[in-house]
């Protein structure tokens, strides 16, 4: 059984390796049974890899911080601010070039050394701020109206 400072470190590991773009070493970080539930969207294993990898590619810059850090038996629920340059098209959306911060919360269940769970909410009301309400607004609109399933995410060699 990890101890709660381990836990914190393959958190945050899998972070670092979003980041980096070191998609082998995210695939050791995450059980083969992962899953992710975040706004709107659940994938599994490779689809939480591919929709990182479409993330890094339309962002250029991507940073992240960790303000507030907390552990609990096998959960970690970190804090993180992103900053980054909208530099190509995500998620339907096309590029704005803005610069973009984005503040949100994401936990993670720890089990074994990897990471089994990730559930995060992210503040879109702030991303609309920033990259004008109409755009995200009306794509949530379309989506939400006319129940558009979007293709899940592809994970690249």
């Amino acid at each position: 059984m990890s101890t709660l400072e381990e836990n914190k470190e393959i958190a945050l590991n899998v972070s670092r390796a979003i980041l980096n773009g070191k998609w082998n070493e995210l695939d050791t970080l995450l059980d083969d049974g992962f899953t992710y539930t975040g706004d709107g969207f659940h994938f599994n294993k490779n689809e939480y890899i591919g929709f990182m990898q479409d993330m890094k590619a339309a962002f250029a810059g991507l940073d992240m911080k960790f303000p507030n850090i907390v552990a609990e038996g096998q959960y970690v629920s970190i804090r993180f601010v992103s900053t980054a340059v909208n530099t190509g098209s995500f998620m339907g959306a096309p590029a704005n070039k803005k610069n973009l911060e984005i503040h949100g919360i994401f936990m993670r269940k720890i089990e074994n050394g990897k990471v089994m769970q990730e559930w995060q909410t992210t503040d879109l009301l702030g991303v609309m701020r920033q990259i004008g309400f109409g755009a995200l607004f009306g794509y949530a609109l379309f989506v939400g109206l006319f129940k558009v399933k979007q293709k899940p995410p592809v994970r690249k060699a």
